[in-house]
């Protein structure tokens, strides 16, 4: 039986939780990948990691390295690497140096691992997918962003803790970019079964839905020095899964949309169904008005990110 093979570039702390995420969950072999300079670090996490295997009950192959080479043939690649961001800093201010970083990953996992499906998480989330996918050159349905599924469990975790139930009870769905303008859509959220406007006034929902968008800003200003990692990583493994275990999971995920949704080639949160292949299938929605409307300003959102991201690519 074949046992996947899952690479992570970028060994920092969302490289190392989600290896710790696949690994647990027996998602396959892993290499844990980070720069020539940090010497013996990914060796480290991943031997650390290893050892907790007795332990948590996982028989992971965990491989740490600084060599593209021990990535060759993966099956799923995920990219976290990339500059965090820090206090008072926007996704916008890490365009220009992730940009070069997510290139230059990208043209790696081309020369070892041109069949994989590849999971970008490095920020700006939707212009670093878009980034990873020029380079690489791969069919759009094997680029694929994390961040709907994040910006879900952040609006699932809000909704839940307001209204004291279950965050299993609590099922959402979001489009759009990821951070200040995205989109969740109270339309298709849900606790049981019973419609969220439902159970909350509409000031109430529009308040969550702020938190929602500030979620990882305000993780970022309570760490001091550093972002969001355990969710973002608990978010990343799950796409794996639904990946290399072929689940066919119907996810909020940043995919390229063309004719969809009238986007025009851009990579944008929309549900997807998520399996081997990697993107099988966009599910078009019926957006209520204000739903449309705000889709709309996050779509040119990101267009205008991608614009100056190419801009910044030219001028180097």
């Amino acid at each position: 039986m074949h046992r996947a093979k899952i690479s992570i570039i970028g060994a920092g702390n969302v490289g190392a939780t989600t290896a710790l995420w696949c690994a647990a969950a027996q998602l396959g072999d892993i290499v844990l990948l980070d720069l020539p300079q940090t010497e013996g670090m990914p060796k480290g996490k991943a031997l650390d990691l290893r050892q907790a295997g007795p332990i948590v009950g996982f028989d992971a192959q965990l491989v740490g390295t600084t060599s593209y080479e021990d990535t060759a043939d993966s099956d799923v690649v995920v990219i976290t690497a990339g500059v965090p961001r820090k206090p008072g800093m926007s996704r916008d201010d890490l365009l220009a140096v992730n940009a070069q970083v997510v290139g230059e990953v990208a043209e790696q996992v081309r020369r070892t691992s041109p069949d994989a499906v590849v999971i970008v998480v490095s920020n700006p989330l939707d212009a670093m997918t878009y980034r990873a996918w020029q380079v690489t050159g791969f069919p759009p349905h094997r680029v694929v962003g994390q961040a709907g599924v994040l910006d879900a469990a952040r609006f699932r975790t809000f909704v839940a803790m307001e209204l004291g139930v279950s965050v299993e009870d609590v099922s959402a769905m979001l489009l759009g970019g990821h951070g200040d303008t995205m989109v969740p859509l109270i339309s298709c959220t849900s606790v049981s079964g019973i419609p969220v406007s439902q159970l909350l006034p509409p000031d109430r929902l529009q308040q969550i839905i702020q938190r929602t968008r500030d979620g990882g800003a305000e993780i970022v200003s309570l760490l001091k020095t550093g972002s969001a990692y355990y969710a973002p990583a608990a978010a990343t493994a799950q796409m794996v899964e639904a990946i290399v275990r072929d689940k066919k999971r119907l996810l909020p995920c940043a995919a390229y949309c063309d004719k969809e949704y009238g986007v025009g080639g851009l990579f944008v949160g929309v549900p997807v169904v998520l399996g081997a292949k990697g993107v099988e299938r966009i599910i078009q929605l019926e957006l209520t008005p204000g739903e449309q409307q705000a889709f709309r300003r996050s779509v040119e959102a990101v267009r205008e990110l991608i614009a100056r991201m190419d801009r910044l690519i030219e001028a180097v």
